[in-house]
């Protein structure tokens, strides 16, 4: 298994440098298989979300199709991979952040009835509370 960097998986996704696309592209088609998986962890794809968002402007949909297609290629093993796909769920579904879906659901696996935030987005969630 090897992990995978934010920056290699936004320049796989946005193929937007003209030197380090192509690399990232290679290797992720070439280097990784089912027998070599390509790790992501909840920080590289909150980090994902984030980038494609903020930095390349993407609509929130086009962000939500970015996630869901690293969240089942068979040559990616994303960290905890169940909460990873409630989180997206709830994000193509409310207006908050991709990251603060995954949060609130890792709380709750946690234990966690809810989670406290000041975020009135997030606060629109069954798994936020608005602190007032």
């Amino acid at each position: 298994m090897i992990g995978l960097d934010t920056n290699v998986i936004v320049r796989y996704l946005t193929q937007d440098d003209p030197i380090q696309s192509p690399l990232a592209s290679t290797f992720i088609e070439q280097q990784l298989s089912t027998n070599n998986l390509g790790v992501i962890s909840q920080i590289v794809l909150c980090e994902v979300a984030w980038v494609l968002s903020r930095a390349y402007h993407y609509p929130r949909e086009q962000v939500a199709q970015a996630l869901h297609a690293l969240l089942t290629c068979q040559e990616f093993q994303v960290e905890c991979a169940d909460l990873a796909i409630l989180a997206w769920h709830d994000y193509v579904q409310g207006n908050a952040d991709f990251s603060d879906y995954l949060l609130a659901r890792t709380h709750q696996q946690l234990g966690a009835d809810y989670t406290i935030t000041f975020d009135r987005k997030a606060a629109h969630t069954a798994t936020f509370k608005l602190l007032v």
